[in-house]
């Protein structure tokens, strides 16, 4: 959530920011402003008519002290009619706030003046490439045939058992998942980041912390007995583990990585671009969170981003970064890099991470903050990336590394999943 001194300190330049963001609705900074207009008034008048309790309650004992009754009945009843006003005020000025805040949380992050111009995916800019996109045999098929042909991974019981999207993995198709759950946690524990397994439901604050509502809320499988939420990430109760805590300056930055399943609803409709495990209800991911301080946030991006292209480099994956457009951006990031491998069977770029900056946008939600050196509270900044999404991973893996009867798996997996190829 945006904050209020943030906007009115340059209202021209938050608009202009949220235009990056093609926000449709500019109109909303106004009527914020004019809402905190009415709330200061209110707040005013309050404390002005409180003033005058306390100065007429103070004048009351003495008049009595003096002697002169009617004037002390005179202020008692003045007293009374301030009481009823101030009541009135406060009302209004709760009613106030309560609507400054509704809007307030319908404003998007602002991007950063880093983030290029542009509206759709396709003006992305590519940051940078690394890896070499496979050669294949002439006979090579995309994943969705492969996992049927060594029998790994089975969508129709899946589909059977709970719904489409839903895919049911078996013997080495189980088997990979958990060694690439694995690698991935080892690897971010190696690189400083402390491992948490953290619930994998929910309640409304946390997922209001982190900005999932009110803008998420129908992409998020809810129940409604209990009010919780299945989580699309991790990222999610790892930020709320320090919701509403002031950390030590001297303890950040704060490092944390976690396996969980991811649920969402949006798998998106039929064709080859949602096919297997390009899009799916159900997966496992791995992620990297990060709460910094202001001034270290953005070399606390760069330094994830370059943890993440490490990690893929491990995998043998050709892969490019981008620097998603103001357009393509998340509702509450500031800058976003997102991570794709190259399908070399589909022909075809596929996302397996995002790693983004939200600046204060998630710690003034969650009231995450840090006490400076000065003895003062500030907001911190959170951080946050896929350190690795699984499904596309393994589609690639799979794809890129068949051969005539096998697929080869990367040199630094054979450890983990005790043996070489899967056959």
């Amino acid at each position: 959530m945006l904050q209020i001194n943030i906007i009115r300190q340059d209202v021209a330049r938050v608009k202009e920011r949220l235009a990056v963001k093609h926000f449709s609705n500019p109109g909303l900074v106004d009527k914020i402003i004019a809402l905190d207009d009415e709330r200061k008034k209110l707040q005013t008048d309050s404390e002005t008519l409180q003033f005058k309790v306390n100065s007429s309650s103070k004048a009351i004992g003495q008049l009595i002290a003096k002697g002169q009754k009617d004037e002390a009945e005179n202020a008692k009843k003045a007293v009374a009619g301030y009481k009823l006003q101030i009541s009135d005020l406060n009302e209004k000025l709760a009613e106030t706030e309560k609507l400054l805040m509704d809007e307030l949380v319908k404003l998007p992050n602002l991007p950063s003046d880093k983030v290029p111009a542009g509206k759709t995916p396709e003006d992305n800019v590519v940051v940078r490439e690394g890896g070499a996109k496979p050669q294949l045999p002439e006979n090579s098929v995309p994943h969705w045939d492969l996992i049927k042909r060594y029998d790994i991974i089975d969508f129709e019981t899946g589909a059977k058992i709970t719904g489409s999207g839903f895919p049911l993995y078996k013997g080495q198709g189980a088997k990979l998942q958990r060694t690439l759950i694995q690698y991935f946690l080892d690897y971010n524990t190696a690189a400083g980041y402390t491992e948490y397994l953290p619930p994998f439901m929910v309640n409304e604050a946390s997922a209001y912390g982190t900005g999932q509502l009110p803008d998420k809320e129908g992409q998020m499988y809810y129940m409604p007995a209990d009010n919780f939420y299945m989580i699309p990430t991790s990222e999610v109760p790892v930020t709320n583990i320090y919701r509403d805590e002031i950390i030590k300056e001297e303890n950040l930055p704060l490092k944390m990585t976690a396996y969980s399943p991811c649920f969402r609803r949006e798998a998106g409709s039929f064709g080859k671009d949602v096919r297997g495990l390009n899009r799916v209800h159900q997966f496992e991911k791995v992620e990297i969170v990060q709460l910094t301080h202001p001034d270290k946030s953005y070399d606390a991006l760069e330094e994830m981003v370059a943890h993440v292209e490490k990690l893929l480099g491990t995998l043998n994956l050709p892969y490019r970064i981008l620097k998603l457009c103001g357009g393509d951006m998340g509702f509450t990031s500031a800058l976003t890099y997102d991570f794709e491998v190259y399908s070399a069977a589909q022909e075809r770029w596929l996302e397996v991470s995002s790693v983004s900056n939200f600046e204060a946008y998630q710690a003034n939600r969650a009231k995450i903050r840090f006490k400076d050196q000065n003895g003062k509270n500030q907001l911190l900044h959170t951080l946050n990336g896929s350190s690795l999404a699984l499904p596309r991973i393994v589609a690639c893996l799979l794809e890129n590394n068949q051969q005539e009867n096998h697929i080869v798996l990367p040199e630094v997996l054979h450890k983990y999943f005790g043996a070489k190829i899967i056959a």
